[in-house]
């Protein structure tokens, strides 16, 4: 379980020991991680270091079920955006979940068994302003999963993706945030930034997620895609009936932005 120092990582990991598991958790440090969870073996892991990824894919020997949790939350205008910015996250948000599970693929294809989660988010089937560059890391990371899919499954390996939607996580004092002061896209971003911290304070429970992430990796035969959060049956029914543009105006609504044709 990446990043399992706190949210829904810790929580999932939680639930995988309740259950009688050997858990590993990582970190980017375990020495600082404020409340462990009893039972779990934490381990040093830096998406965006390759040694790191290596050592902790060594560390962990066998593993049966990987979940991709770790990453960095983003958010501003993408002219403001540094594009060193936009590497960084999708090496933390992409490459280094590719690369950890490259690195444990070999060994479950061996044993003909294995399960890898990819944690992404709602944002990437119902994207919107100003989340432009964490969307497109999460949409990435489907791609990968889904495509992979067939490719891994004559193995015995089962890799799909879990979607939550808004979540009560406190994840929002941890974004990093790219708005310049004079900024022309201000307005609108605060805008944003204020209506996303309400939807994040009555978001979903952590252990409602988890529950949904640890359910699905145990299942002998999960589903693509599972979504939790912001009405997510009715959201994805509404996008199979209605226009794109029409889902892209009521995203943007339920953010607090009007309506704009370019």
């Amino acid at each position: 379980m990446t990043g399992a120092s706190n949210g829904i990582g810790a929580e999932a990991a939680r639930l995988f020991v309740q259950r009688g598991h050997t858990v590993f958790g990582t970190s980017r440090n375990p020495d600082t991680v404020a409340t462990k969870v009893p039972g779990v073996t934490y381990l040093r892991l830096d998406n965006a270091d390759a040694a790191s990824i290596a050592d902790c894919a060594k560390a962990a020997g066998d593993v049966d079920i990987l979940i991709n949790n770790a990453g960095e939350s983003q958010a501003g205008a993408l002219e403001d955006t540094p594009i060193e910015a936009i590497e960084e996250l999708f090496a933390n948000n992409v490459f280094g979940p590719i690369a950890l599970t490259k690195a444990l693929l070999p060994g479950m294809r061996e044993r003909r068994t294995g399960t890898v989660v990819m944690v992404g988010s709602m944002l990437s089937s119902f994207p919107v302003a100003f989340r432009s560059n964490y969307a497109a890391t999460k949409s990435a990371l489907k791609a990968f999963a889904m495509a992979s899919r067939r490719e891994l499954a004559p193995y015995g390996i089962r890799m799909f993706t879990v979607e939550p939607g808004t979540i009560a996580t406190g994840i929002g004092t941890r974004r990093t945030i790219y708005i310049g002061d004079d900024s022309p896209y201000k307005s609108e971003y605060e805008t944003l930034a204020a209506t996303t911290r309400k939807n994040e304070d009555k978001g979903l429970n952590t252990a409602v997620m988890a529950k949904v992430i640890v359910d699905a990796a145990l299942s002998d035969d999960p589903k693509p895609l599972y979504a939790k959060g912001n009405r997510a049956g009715l959201v994805f029914l509404a996008q199979r009936l209605l226009p794109r543009q029409a889902i892209l105006d009521v995203v943007a609504r339920v953010h607090g932005l009007p309506k704009i044709r370019a």
